[in-house]
């Protein structure tokens, strides 16, 4: 006799309290490691609930403006001392909703942790300047204050490191928040704003809507009393957030895509570039908006390159993400999976060369997980679509160069521009590449993807809003600064 394990339904969290959605409806969270799990149950929620909890946060942020930024940074350092407390729960949930490593969503929810603390520091640093007037008798001076309330569109790649490096700023300025996470990981958000509930923030200070986009993303670009909007997500969704805030006055922040290239030149350490290939295109199965994914090689060692890198890779283990030996898990839907094995099928036929991988493994256990076999394509020329188009996937399209000059060229000819990389040894080569790369996050010997937390972060031309997350930058988006003149 086999015992049922019995799922978890979640719920959403408006105003202090647990509460079902208003349509009393669900939807269910798989695991893409065997979409015959269900890791829980997600409210689908309506407008109604969204607005239930706009509602709260606007009457809370009355009372949690006026908080000292030491008090909630307290808040704050408490919630990280939760989510701390329960790092191997939420990163197994992250695994099993998502599909990355443990080892990776570990990684991950330390960062949450760190962010944290690190912003509710923040609590204690200035927030103006005075400066001088030319009425010798007057005091004129500069300070933040919040936007009101923050609507938080977060996406399932990242599901506790971005809402949290949004969240965290938000709150530590004096914003309260609507959190709406993709639907695709709400198990995990749930998760992590069940820490925040324990540290026991006023209510309304912090809200949960999980939901469909269509409906309570949509909602939250039209809702009129959402001051800010904070979206991390896809070039065609940001275009509709940035274009729905605009039209009503809101500010907003959008961080999209990437289409990241690497550049190995000819004196580069082969075995560390191979490396951070790899590791930067290939870890959390690609999905990553600073993956790599355009690999220039200097063409007087594209073959040794090329033979090491094929080596490594085909020594990579699929699997699920929960096993010890796994190093690439899979992708995290079936949408995904289609989507990335589209764009294998249109490398070929665009005439490239596809070296290794590119089909569902046969390994035992992978039969009903959203497999794929990372992608290694050659003979790519620069205007194919695997080599301008974003696949968010296992997918790497080596490109050859003759010169520097020529590889930041065609490095620079896309739409995108969030993160890039170059291994040399050679000062002017790379000079050249931070001076001329055309990317808001720019890396010397080391992979395209990850950012330290106390850095700013994001992208130029299509991949952002030109306006920056995290560290000290983060200030600029979640506060509007107001004049002071004071004259006795």
């Amino acid at each position: 006799m086999t015992t049922q394990v019995q799922v978890k339904t979640y719920l959403n969290y408006i105003n202090g309290e647990w509460a079902a959605c208003s349509a009393n409806k669900v939807d269910k969270s798989i695991n893409p490691a065997n979409k015959n799990e269900i890791v829980g149950y997600v409210q689908s929620s309506s407008k109604e609930d969204l607005d239930a909890a706009v509602a709260a946060a606007k009457e809370a942020q009355k009372a949690w403006r006026k908080l000292s930024g030491a008090a909630r940074g307290d808040y704050l350092y408490k919630v990280a001392n939760i989510i701390e407390s329960r790092l191997d729960d939420i990163a197994e949930a992250m695994t099993r909703e998502m599909g990355k490593t443990f080892p990776e969503s570990k990684g991950e929810t330390a960062r949450g942790v760190a962010i944290l603390r690190y912003f509710a520091g923040e609590g204690m640093r200035k927030i103006g300047d005075v400066i001088p007037s030319t009425d010798n008798e007057a005091l004129m001076f500069t300070t933040r204050v919040p936007l009101g309330v923050v609507g938080v569109i977060s996406p399932w790649n990242f599901p506790v490191a971005i809402p949290i490096w949004k969240m965290a700023p938000a709150l530590i300025y004096g914003n309260t928040v609507v959190l709406k996470p993709a639907q695709e990981t709400a198990v995990t958000a749930a998760k992590v704003i069940e820490c925040f509930a324990e540290a026991g923030l006023p209510a309304g200070v912090v809200n949960l809507v999980t939901g469909p986009g269509s409906v309570i993303g949509q909602g939250i670009i039209e809702h009129p009393d959402i001051n800010g909007i904070t979206f991390t997500g896809s070039n065609a969704v940001g275009k509709r957030v940035g274009q729905g805030a605009l039209a009503r006055g809101a500010k907003y922040q959008l961080e999209m895509g990437g289409k990241n290239p690497i550049i190995i030149a000819n004196d580069a350490d082969l075995d560390l570039a191979v490396d951070g290939t790899i590791s930067g295109g290939l870890r959390s199965t690609g999905q990553k908006c600073t993956a790599t994914s355009r690999v220039f090689v200097q063409a007087d060692i594209y073959e040794e390159f090329k033979e090491k890198l094929l080596a490594k890779v085909k020594e990579l283990k699929i699997g699920n993400g929960m096993q010890g030996e796994t190093w690439m898990g899979p992708c995290a839907s079936e949408n995904q999976l289609n989507t990335v094995l589209s764009y294998i099928q249109k490398g070929k036929e665009e005439g490239a060369t596809l070296l290794y991988g590119g089909e569902r493994p046969a390994e035992n256990g992978t039969e009903d997980g959203f497999y794929v076999q990372p992608a290694l394509f050659e003979d790519v020329t620069n205007d194919m679509i695997i080599a301008q188009e974003e696949i968010f996937g296992p997918v790497l399209a080596l490109i050859t160069f003759d010169a520097i000059e020529e590889a930041l060229q065609m490095a620079n000819d896309v739409e995108f521009g969030l993160s890039a990389s170059i291994y040399t040894k050679d000062i002017g080569s790379m000079l050249s590449f931070i001076n001329e790369m055309e990317a808001g996050l720019v890396r010397v010997n080391a992979e395209t993807a990850g950012v330290e937390l106390q850095a700013p972060f994001g992208g130029m031309k299509q991949s952002s809003s030109h306006s920056r997350e995290q560290g000290q930058a983060a200030i600029e988006f979640f506060t509007s600064i107001k004049t002071v003149f004071v004259k006795a």
